[in-house]
């Protein structure tokens, strides 16, 4: 064994560091959790909601279909047959109880596809807890959206903005199911407060992505796919260049994003020992 081999072996720990500086010109993948937190994939399944129709109808018609066909028997649910005067849905009848006890459920998403009038979807929500078991069993006045058709948000969920936005449900209902003539076509009702929500993404041109959140594959994947299949200009030193400026860029929103939370900070501060300063003149110890 030469001079050089032996310097080889005895150097040879440093290949260990090979992984390591490849991802020193990475962008970072840290996030403040939770003040910060990435945003969530297009089909999500989440927290599940209870729509109603635009003119404010429920959409639920008791069928108990959802419940015949949760595999984690999560779901109860009684039929009631409509007031003639005050009717709560279009049908004959409506869901008179609901609940979902989300100790057992999955999310699996069978109960949206058994449901035949587009009554229960799941939204993006899957941050929330409980510190006891009733709590977990959510009743129909804590699924069914308020009259503006907005979900409840109880005070153990952790909703963000777009966590309602473009639903499994919706997923479902846009999607071509196989067949290219549908692709693109909106299949679903409008509901209250939403409309008519926009399709899916597909392969053809009829997608609005900034709209529905959906990202080419090509781009969520890229880390995953052959050199071949990954563009050029992703590719080798201009690959490092160009991660190093995406992620200087989203490190400059980052620092926005703080300087402003700062400033709103500091302004509540001040509105807060102002209030302060003035409570004991016109408080309850003041005079008249």
């Amino acid at each position: 064994m030469g001079v050089g081999d032996e310097v080889k072996e005895q150097l040879s720990f440093l290949g260990g560091f090979k992984l390591t500086f490849q991802h020193l010109t990475r962008p970072r993948v840290t996030t403040q959790y939770p003040d910060e937190k990435k945003p969530k994939q297009p089909r999500q399944h989440g927290r599940h909601v209870l729509n109603r129709y635009e003119d404010g109808m429920e959409k639920c018609i008791g069928c108990e279909l959802c419940a015949g066909v949760c595999p984690a028997d999560c779901i109860y649910v009684r039929g009631l047959d409509n007031p003639p005067d005050h009717p709560v849905s279009p049908g004959e009848r409506y869901g008179y109880v609901y609940e979902i006890n989300y100790l057992r459920c999955i999310h699996c998403d069978m109960c949206v596809e058994a449901c035949p009038t587009e009554a229960i979807t799941e939204s993006k929500l899957f941050e929330f807890s409980f510190t006891n078991r009733s709590d977990a069993i959510y009743t129909k006045a804590e699924l069914l959206v308020d009259d503006e058709g907005m979900p409840q948000k109880l005070p153990w969920e952790d909703w963000r903005e777009g966590d309602d936005m473009m639903t499994s449900g919706w997923m479902r209902a846009t999607s071509p199911s196989g067949s290219a003539a549908y692709e693109g076509e909106v299949q679903w009702s409008a509901e209250l407060g939403y409309g008519v929500r926009a399709p899916e993404g597909g392969q053809s041109g009829r997608r609005d992505d900034e709209l529905t959140g959906t990202k080419p594959l090509r781009q969520v994947l890229e880390s995953h796919l052959l050199d071949e299949d990954i563009p050029l200009a992703h590719r080798g030193m201009q690959g490092r260049v160009w991660r190093a400026k995406t992620g200087a860029a989203k490190n400059r929103k980052k620092m926005e994003a703080t300087r402003e939370r700062m400033q709103a900070l500091r302004a509540s501060r001040k509105e807060a020992k102002a209030a302060a300063k003035a409570a004991p003149e016109g408080g309850p110890g003041g005079t008249d």
